[in-house]
């Protein structure tokens, strides 16, 4: 075993550790202290089943029966030290704004965000395009989508990297103040690369009690793991599967009024040279572990190590 894929193995268990120690927090309060903080919504498990910053779903505006739905708009926007989807960076470990804006009507929605990035062949921008139903079913939210993901630009030699994705998430809650969710997703060609991609998550998240945080303020810790794979890529690209992992986060997410604040530790169990070949880092370096066929070199890159990101957002309704 390579030794950051046992730094790697360590990290995943600190962050479980941290989950459990901050989810006895409520078993160790009384009922009534148990109950979520202020008029707060809960905060997202993120499973990574969408693009951008601030990709958390729209809660479904309740329709009285006998009325006709409106449309709901919402817009959002936020600040990251660090751009992470699906545990690898997406801006060289560097800070990224986004913002987004989402229209719902009863169950069905749409919406696009805007994320700065910093990728190979120069892309700088990550748009994405979604829409799809979220119904509730079985005392569980279901999300079924479609997101487009778009990074225009770049250098004019290099091969566009544009892709659609579908998707199905649902959320339930187990208790009061804890909640589960799970989520899948595929691309029949991701990244433009010729190989399809399928992405299984699932998550934790418990709500702080009010008696341990500032009056107004609501708390949530969260947790979640996933597991990303890929068939062969096209011929010109090597035709080598691209390499799968696991990837997870754990963290807590602050919220008063219309503002957030997300503390967050991710990680994934990728090797530096099994990074580089997942995304080809323009900055990746000599001294791994040579593949003939999938890393000759022996390059290795950082874009999918350990990372703590804290991440500033608000919302509009």
């Amino acid at each position: 075993m390579r030794k950051e894929s046992t730094s790697s193995t360590r990290g995943f268990a600190a962050a479980v550790v941290l989950l459990i120690v901050l989810l006895l927090i409520p078993i160790a309060n009384n009922a009534a202290q148990a109950e979520p903080s202020g008029d707060n919504a809960p905060s997202s498990i993120i499973l990574g089943d969408r693009g951008g910053l601030t990709p958390e779903p729209s809660v479904m505006v309740p329709t009285q029966e006998g009325t006709t739905p409106s449309i709901e708009v919402g817009a959002r926007a936020g600040f990251a030290t660090d751009y992470i989807y699906r545990g690898v960076t997406l801006s060289d470990h560097k800070p990224a704004v986004g913002a987004g804006i989402e229209a719902v009507l009863g169950p069905l929605y749409a919406g696009t965000t805007f994320t700065s990035v910093k990728l190979p062949n120069e892309h700088t921008v990550e748009l994405t395009a979604a829409t799809g139903v979220r119904p509730k079913l079985w005392n569980i939210d279901w999300d079924f989508g479609w997101t487009y993901f778009a990074y225009p630009g770049g250098s004019p030699l290099g091969p566009g990297i544009n892709y659609w994705e579908v998707g199905g998430r649902a959320d339930t809650k187990l208790t009061e103040w804890l909640h589960l969710a799970a989520g899948f997703a595929y691309s029949p060609n991701f990244s433009n690369t010729g190989a399809w991609s399928k992405y299984a998550a699932s998550g934790l998240g418990a709500d702080l009690p009010s008696a341990v945080l500032p009056q107004g303020v609501a708390g949530t810790v969260t947790a979640g793991v996933g597991y990303y794979w890929f068939g062969n890529q096209s011929a010109a690209l090597g035709g080598f599967a691209l390499p799968a992992y696991f990837n997870w986060n754990a963290g807590i997410t602050f919220k008063r009024k219309i503002f957030s604040l997300d503390l967050r530790y991710y990680d994934t169990n990728l090797s530096k040279e099994n990074c580089f070949v997942f995304t080809g880092d323009p900055n990746a370096t000599p001294g791994g572990q040579a593949n003939p066929l999938t890393n000759p070199e022996g390059l290795t890159s950082g874009w999918c190590s350990a990372t703590f990101v804290a991440k500033f957002g608000f919302e509009l309704d």
